[in-house]
């Protein structure tokens, strides 16, 4: 299991932890005893239990058969899985480049009927135009990337577009307005960007809403994150990605965009607000 900041993957790992205790002390063993059935120190026995070390596969065969619980081993290697998955930081996934990256949410984003998508920091994916993904995945790589694969990163995002346009799925994506102001790319490409927002708002599939630079917000911006029916919330933190499963972390991500909903400005009143900005650049 990585290291990671976040509270939710903190939290899986304390419940697996406990899990591995609640098994040994169901076999009427010490730590010590297991210790040494399985053939390691106590003080490993002691991080285990704590979630301060994360155990190997063949740690958790170990540790269920010293506990006479080999049935449920599967289960339990599985679950380390889980939780090994939640957080990946970007070095470990971009490690051979940035297509592969955006090509390993492709069966993802296939099975979604419904994505929903907030963004405080860059124009959402799916809704960019080729030069702003461009720009984007170019700064990607110069920062932190030692492979320059920009070019096909970028022809697979434009190919997972396409679902934009054809197909069934639906698309409810929120924009802080500071977003539309972002430096991430030349003027040129982020008047190009902002007219392609225009465009798009107006597809039947499509919702964009805008929240506006405003005193007094309910809600203070988030993290962005992407919303994959009611199963899976992805977080983009600086440090990593996070992806969240259990349907209460996922409920609170679907609050949280439930409320910046409420807030946002929709139809013509986005598209004139983008508009201005449009106007205003360069």
């Amino acid at each position: 299991m990585s290291y990671s900041p976040s509270s939710s993957v903190v939290a899986a790992r304390k419940v697996f932890a406990a899990r591995l205790q609640e098994i040994r002390k169901n076999a009427g063993l010490t730590g010590a005893e297991l210790s040494e059935r399985c053939g390691w120190h106590k003080s490993k026995t002691s991080r285990l239990q704590a979630g301060l070390a994360a155990p190997s596969e063949s740690d958790i065969r170990s540790w269920c058969a010293a506990c006479g619980a080999e049935d449920e081993a599967e289960a339990l290697i599985m679950s380390a899985r889980a939780v090994d998955t939640m957080y990946v930081d970007w070095r470990r996934m971009e490690r051979s480049g940035l297509r592969q990256a955006q090509e390993s949410v492709h069966d993802l984003y296939q099975r979604t009927r419904a994505f929903r998508v907030y963004a405080s920091r860059v124009v959402p994916g799916m809704v960019q135009t080729r030069e702003y993904t461009t720009a984007v995945l170019r700064a990607v790589q110069r920062s932190r990337v030692s492979i320059d694969d920009v070019a096909e990163a970028v022809e697979a995002r434009m190919k997972r577009q396409r679902m934009l346009f054809s197909g069934s799925q639906t698309f409810a994506l929120l924009l802080e307005e500071s977003v539309l102001h972002s430096s991430v790319c030349d003027a040129e490409t982020m008047r190009a960007q902002l007219r392609h927002l225009i465009a798009v708002s107006g597809l039947a599939r499509v919702s964009i809403g805008v929240l506006p630079f405003r005193q007094g917000r309910l809600r203070s911006p988030a993290e962005d994150f992407y919303m994959f029916d009611d199963l899976q919330t992805s977080v983009e933190l600086v440090s990593g990605h996070l992806r969240l499963t259990q349907p209460h972390e996922v409920a609170m991500y679907d609050q949280v965009f439930n409320e910046l909903s409420q807030m946002a400005v929709y139809g013509a009143k986005a598209r004139t607000l983008i508009a201005s900005t449009l106007e205003s650049i360069g």
